[in-house]
């Protein structure tokens, strides 16, 4: 028999991004985090939901973003396969990249390890571009103000001020 604490020394602290910008959004969000729940994976944390406009395309519908943090004992590889199928519960379609969508659920940050996609795994960490991405860093922030970059060890806070100042404007706190 393991002990508990042996099991949840096993479990990866991990951070995931949360967004959608088709049908009922807050109930997609919910729907989101309920069906994670249900894979093995405890959701310790979640940030405020937050706005944001379409990119690339500003005149697609506005999104809903959060970012949770969770407990899993799934292998990131795992992790990723969860999330697509819950994408793909929620309705998800993947036509053309950057396209509206019902639910987009992105690994964040896998327990600070640093992955690079290759034959067998389509998997890069932490998600690259994350240090532009408004939606990703300011929601973050706000659950784990602590939390560097594992690559180049910049904290967050230094993260979001090199974010440009229209980045700043367009993301709001709902």
């Amino acid at each position: 028999v393991i002990k508990q604490d042996t099991l949840e020394k096993q479990a990866k602290s991990v951070f995931l991004a949360i967004g959608t910008n088709l049908g009922n959004k807050k109930l997609n969000i919910e729907l989101a985090k309920f069906k994670l729940q249900n894979n093995s994976i405890k959701i310790v944390k979640s940030s405020s939901d937050y706005e944001t406009i379409s990119w690339p395309d500003s005149t697609k519908p506005k999104f809903i973003n959060v970012v949770v943090k969770i407990k899993t004992s799934l292998s990131a590889e795992k992790l990723l396969n969860a999330c697509r199928k819950i994408e793909l519960e929620l309705g998800r379609k993947r036509f053309k990249k950057n396209d509206p969508r019902t639910c987009d659920i992105d690994i964040i940050d896998y327990d600070q390890t640093i992955i690079k996609s290759n034959n067998s795994i389509k998997l890069n960490l932490p998600h690259p571009h994350i240090e532009q991405r408004n939606f990703v860093l300011l929601p973050l922030f706000e659950i784990s103000k602590n939390w560097k970059h594992p690559v180049n060890k910049v904290n967050i806070a230094k993260l979001i001020s090199f974010l440009k100042e229209e980045d700043l404007r367009t993301i709001k706190q709902i």
